[in-house]
């Protein structure tokens, strides 16, 4: 996909259409990572958020709940 850089104020972007947001599964206020490589090659990677302790344990009551048989028979 060919992208043009834009002045934005006192700036420079690139702006993201909904095609690219939806194939990228990015939507506004995400953060991502930024990274220039050797040779002048750009990477834009999603920062994926760190779940907060709630969240984490809500999660594994989930899949302890979902797999409860198969834990048994591991156990």
């Amino acid at each position: 996909m060919i992208k043009t850089i834009t002045k934005i104020g006192n700036s420079h972007g690139i702006i993201f259409d909904s095609t690219l947001l939806q194939l990228s599964h990015l939507k506004a206020g995400d953060e991502v990572n930024v990274e220039v490589h050797p040779g002048g090659t750009i990477t834009i990677t999603p920062m994926k958020p760190v779940p907060t302790p709630a969240e984490f344990s809500a999660k594994v009551e989930d899949v302890m709940q979902r797999y409860a048989r198969t834990m048994k028979r591991l156990a």
